[in-house]
């Protein structure tokens, strides 16, 4: 049984790429190994969950500069990072964007195992994240013009009252709209659409 999604090694010496796939796969992840960033990125639909363990120094693309170009695409990549030691205020640096972890060479397997575990359950939150965020647009965009600006107001906070008056409806006739609102969103109250809502602007 695999753990969680694919992890994605990215390192150019062969020999270290074998052994850390081996490792990854005795801990039953799925693993996915490439020499280089440009034939992982040829391969990898960035739009699924993105584990990634990747090596500080690579030909071309260095793992750094892959880290940021996948950031720059719009997703939301959970990298670890395997430093050698001149590397590491780079890695360091990279922690501050966001990468997961960085492990030094040579590392300790329950220690590499440990980050990628890390990284592996932040790559499916943020997976379930944006399922449940196009979700919630994709019932939004069903939404008539008049709930549209109905939960425009909603979402400042008006009740039904001040919303009939700013619309020029009956408070009867704002409430039927308002439960459709609620009914079209899946929202259970007025403060589970509000942070429904408010969790896919972020």
């Amino acid at each position: 049984m695999t753990t969680g999604p694919t992890v994605y090694v990215v390192e150019d010496d062969a020999g270290m790429r074998d052994a850390v796939g081996l490792l990854l796969r005795s801990a039953s992840f799925d693993v996915r190994s490439y020499s280089n960033a440009e034939s992982f990125l040829n391969e990898v639909d960035c739009s699924e969950p993105i584990c990634l363990l990747t090596d500080v120094r690579l030909p071309e693309m260095d793992g750094i500069a892959l880290f940021r170009y996948l950031v720059g695409l719009g997703t939301e990549p959970a990298v670890v990072v395997i430093t050698g030691h001149g590397d590491i205020p780079m890695a360091v640096a990279a922690l501050k964007e966001g990468v997961v972890d960085f492990v030094e060479k040579p590392f300790d397997p329950a220690m590499l195992l440990d980050s990628v575990r890390d990284a592996s359950r932040r790559a499916a939150a943020s997976h379930e994240r944006k399922v449940v965020a196009a979700d919630i647009a994709t019932r939004r965009a069903s939404l008539t013009p008049r709930e549209t600006d109905i939960l425009a107001l909603l979402m400042e906070g008006h009740p039904n009252k001040v919303i009939a008056g700013k619309l020029g409806m009956s408070i009867r006739t704002t409430e039927h709209h308002r439960a459709r609102i609620m009914e079209k969103l899946g929202a259970r109250s007025i403060s589970h659409l509000i942070k429904m809502l408010l969790a896919i602007r972020r």
